[in-house]
Formats: structure tokens, C-alpha cells, sequence
């Protein structure tokens, strides 16, 4: 259980690593003459799926306990 905790921090690092990482990217095509409106769309959808996946693994971190 513990090497499945230890994994699942790890994973939700990566996560949020790669998601500063559209963020920052997203941020200079946003600003690039020509704009890639495709490419951009593309990677604000990646992020959103990584914003998902981030939710999804801090749930299974810290399961909210009913009161």
C-alpha cells in the first residue's frame, strides 16, 4: 500500500509539472503572430485533462471522510 501511495505522489507530481509547463507554453503561443489557434486548442485540452487527472489522484491522496 505505502509503494502504491508513494506512486501515486509521485504521478500527481509529474502532473502538475507538465501542466506548469502547458501553462507556460499556452501563455507564449497565445502571444506568437501567427497564431496556431489549433495547436493551442489542443494543448489547453491537454491541460484540462491533466487539471482532471490532478483532481482524481488528490481525491485518492486525502479521501474526504464523511462527518
Amino acid at each position: 500500500m505505502d509503494s502504491n501511495l508513494h506512486s501515486l505522489s509521485r504521478q500527481l507530481i509529474e502532473f502538475r509539472m507538465e501542466h506548469a509547463d502547458l501553462d507556460a507554453t499556452i501563455d507564449r503561443l497565445a502571444e506568437a503572430v501567427p497564431l496556431d489557434e489549433l495547436l493551442l486548442r489542443r494543448l489547453k485540452k491537454r491541460r484540462l485533462a491533466l487539471r482532471d487527472q490532478i483532481a482524481r489522484l488528490e481525491r485518492e491522496l486525502d479521501p474526504q471522510e464523511p462527518a
